[in-house]
């Protein structure tokens, strides 16, 4: 049986333990990366949509620091949208900002119904540098 190895940022918000699950698991040189919502430290959302989604960009970043990785080490991107037709223009733009120049990570957006109370969230698989 393989051994979890847990990754958790500094700063971990209440979602961890509330809903019971690991913010990123390392396995051998990738880390897999638990989607990440735009909550504050107490597990409540971002009001603004597009603060939620800066937030939840600046979680993901603090659990790939916390793995000695950045957003330049992610290979593969899913994005969870509660209404994707009308927050493309949003994520985008905010994505823009954070994933920088080419060559840019394989990304799949899906549009869902349901993400506990958020409207946004990022999971990723990274490779961690040697």
């Amino acid at each position: 049986m393989t051994q979890r190895d847990a990754v958790f940022p500094a700063n971990r918000h209440a979602l961890y333990d509330i809903h019971q699950y690991s913010p990123a698991i390392r396995s051998g040189d990738l880390l897999f990366v638990s989607g990440q919502v735009g909550s504050r430290e107490d597990g409540s959302p971002e009001p603004v949509f597009e603060d939620q989604v800066r937030r939840a960009f600046a979680n993901l970043r603090a659990v790939l620091a916390a793995a000695g990785c950045d957003l330049g080490d992610v290979v593969d991107v899913t994005t969870f949208h509660t209404d994707p037709e009308a927050q493309i223009e949003t994520v985008l733009a905010v994505r823009a900002k954070e994933i920088g120049d080419p060559p840019y990570p394989n990304w799949t957006a899906v549009g869902v119904t349901w993400l506990a109370g958020f409207d946004f969230e990022i999971k990723a698989i990274a490779r961690i540098p040697q």
